[in-house]
């Protein structure tokens, strides 16, 4: 049998054509990086529970003193992973991803580590302490945080302090109402509430959700019918029970 060498040579020649111009067009319509400017730049920063430290413009700045901010610079130019590492330096950021899209525009997304307690201990530590019980160096940003005082050492804070302070922030009732904890040299605490002019001593933290619990109900059995001041002190150092001084 005869192969026709001229068929299939024409064939071959015709599906080589269609491959160059496939890759071609392909190549003629992907915008070349070189030229291409950075047109947007989209921040998007993942919060929950409570306020963190960081804004979009906090992002800016970061990125415009080290001369990186891509917005205005060819595509080309933009430097994803130097983004990244200049981010990642932070002490607020926990993570962080930067890429381009075609078009023009590079994204930024991150999360940050999220404050809890603000510690201002009798040894001059001022911090805040993450929900991972990380350290965060004390900043010019204000929020809305429970203050620990008091004698705390590192040790204390990430061991007790931020249990503690995840349970608080998760409750809407404690974040609003928990003002201030205050560690006593026995590492006992007290706590002063934002509503009624007492303090509660919460003794060694030991079950804090149970004896919580138990002071929501003295609140809204019992302070609610007797007065918000009526009481100068509330101990809630023993189990099933709640031992109160009067003003």
């Amino acid at each position: 049998m005869k192969l026709d060498w001229k068929r299939y040579l024409v064939i071959a020649m015709n599906m080589l054509a269609a491959v160059y111009l496939l890759l071609a067009v392909t190549a003629f319509n992907k915008p070349d990086d070189a030229v291409t400017v950075c047109s947007k730049v989209k921040i998007d920063i993942r919060d929950n529970i409570v306020d963190g430290f960081l804004n979009t413009d906090e992002i800016k700045s970061i990125l415009q003193r080290n001369k990186i901010y891509p917005l205005g610079k060819s595509m080309q130019e933009v430097n994803v992973r130097k983004m990244e590492e200049v981010l990642q330096q932070s002490p607020f950021v926990d993570k962080v991803q930067c890429y381009k899209t075609q078009g023009g525009q590079v994204c930024i997304s991150l999360t940050q580590r999220m404050p809890l307690i603000r510690v201002k201990a009798d040894n001059g530590d001022d911090y805040y302490l993450d929900s991972r019980g990380g350290i965060m160096p004390y900043t010019r940003y204000v929020t809305d945080l429970v203050i620990a005082t008091g004698h705390i050492d590192r040790k204390y804070a990430q061991r007790v302090l931020t249990p503690m302070g995840n349970y608080i922030v998760k409750n809407k009732f404690w974040q609003n109402q928990i003002v201030q904890l205050n560690v006593l040299p026995d590492g006992s605490v007290e706590m002063v509430p934002r509503v009624g002019e007492h303090i509660v001593y919460l003794g060694h933290p030991h079950h804090v959700d149970k004896k919580l619990n138990r002071l929501e109900k003295f609140y809204k059995y019992g302070l609610n019918r007797v007065g918000w001041n009526k009481y100068s002190y509330i101990s809630l150092e023993f189990d099933n029970q709640i031992i109160c001084k009067k003003n």
